[in-house]
């Protein structure tokens, strides 16, 4: 399905209050359009992407935004509205997008990390025969940047779309995906898997998405009122750049490679069951033998959680979700000493059903199910108990499932 401009009045869309106005006030002109790219929660499915599994994602009411005017020249300009704990030592970039490859700006400066997304998707659209149209962008953003939440997917996804609306493209919705997971693995230099883009791209208000990551397969499942996902962000940050990210999928590669060697079928860790891991154990060092552990146990676990959710059975969901933090921990290794905290101060609440590291993992936000009746107590007592263990502050979101990007005229909000 191809990136279409949408209407404002049907989905009951307001941008950020001030986001026209300080594009008008900055370039002295009107936006054309404006895009709006959710992030995403990931229930369940901890490094089973890029292993060829499954995973269970939903884009969520947090957002990257972007007011964006066509240039006539190959410009991509460049504002980024501090937010949050986000301000950027450099607010305004410019670069070319004939020199891509030199990953510098106008002056001649290194492009800074978060402009090099924009960059990448850019490099990915015309390594792919696309052409890139110059534009004006603003951007505002209330996605947490570094917590798990795939905030660089949604604006490498934000940027695609705005692209494609511009030059008229009709671009599949999946392709659009893939291009921007090229634009992070080739250019911004993180191996990551394709869940991030297509949550944030394939997104339906009121329903998870079970995804297939080797055969891009995947259905919408009804996420029911009568539950709450409950971010809960320690405030600690991790990069996938400088975090046990790669090493981790070097692990995972490792252990598939050596089983290979007696099982030409297996591609990935998602074709190996545990009896044939266990059979090969004398053969696979330790991290790498456990990394394996877990992503063929969270590949059932995923399956697991759909068929939950399809029977109407919360509970079991939540169980699954608690099975997948602790795996992740123990086997993987990429938990971090604020997740564990946040995990342990959640437990016994009533309306408590199950909770997980959210995204890669190390640091960031942890994910709780919770009875929807019981959530607004449930958040208090997570945040009073996580205060008393740490003595520090964590900031809690009630979040909702929502659409994927979207495009919206710049006038008539």
């Amino acid at each position: 399905m191809p990136v279409k401009i949408m209407d404002t009045k049907q989905f009951h869309i307001r941008p950020p209050i001030d986001l026209i106005s300080r594009f008008e006030a900055t370039f002295r002109s009107y936006p054309d359009f404006v895009v709006r790219s959710p992030g995403r929660v990931d229930l369940i499915g901890t490094h089973t992407d890029y292993n060829e599994g499954w995973v269970l994602p939903a884009a969520i009411n947090r957002y990257v935004w972007l007011a964006v005017k066509e240039l006539p020249t190959p410009l991509i300009t460049l504002y980024a509205e501090s937010t949050g704990d986000w301000q950027p030592d450099t607010p305004q970039v410019v670069f070319r997008l004939t020199e891509l490859e030199h990953k510098k700006t106008l002056g001649g400066d290194p492009l800074p990390e978060w402009a090099t997304y924009a960059a990448g998707v850019a490099w990915s659209w015309q390594e792919s025969g696309l052409a890139t149209p110059g534009s004006t962008i603003m951007i505002k953003s209330d996605v947490p940047i570094g917590a798990g939440l795939s905030s660089s997917a949604a604006v490498e996804v934000a940027y695609a779309a705005a692209w494609a609306h511009i030059t008229g493209w009709e671009i599949d919705r999946m392709e659009l995906a893939q291009l921007c997971q090229k634009a992070e693995n080739n250019y911004v230099g993180v191996p990551s898997g394709l869940m991030d883009q297509f949550a944030c791209t394939f997104g339906k208000k009121g329903h998870v998405l079970l995804f297939d990551c080797r055969t891009h397969d995947w259905q919408p499942l009804a996420f029911p009122d009568t539950l709450a996902i409950i971010v809960a962000d320690t405030g600690t940050r991790r990069t996938l750049i400088n975090s046990h990210y790669e090493q981790r999928r070097a692990e995972c590669e490792q252990a598939a490679r050596i089983i290979q060697q007696y099982a030409p079928d297996v591609r990935a860790l998602r074709d190996v069951t545990l009896e044939l891991l266990a059979e090969h154990a004398d053969e696979i060092p330790g991290p790498a033998y456990n990394r394996a552990q877990h992503i063929i146990a969270e590949n059932e676990r995923v399956l697991a959680a759909a068929r939950a959710l399809k029977a109407g059975e919360p509970a079991v969901l939540g169980t699954l979700m608690d099975e997948s933090h602790i795996s992740t921990r123990d086997l993987f290794e990429a938990s971090g000493l604020a997740l564990d905290a946040m995990w342990e101060a959640s437990q016994g609440h009533p309306a408590r059903l199950g909770g997980r590291g959210a995204g890669a993992g190390w640091a960031g936000c942890m994910v709780f199910l919770a009875e929807a009746e019981g959530a607004a107590d449930f958040a208090d007592y997570l945040s009073r108990r996580y205060n008393e263990a740490t003595h520090q502050t964590p900031t809690i979101y009630a979040l909702s499932t929502a659409s994927g990007v979207q495009v919206f005229p710049s006038r008539g909000w």
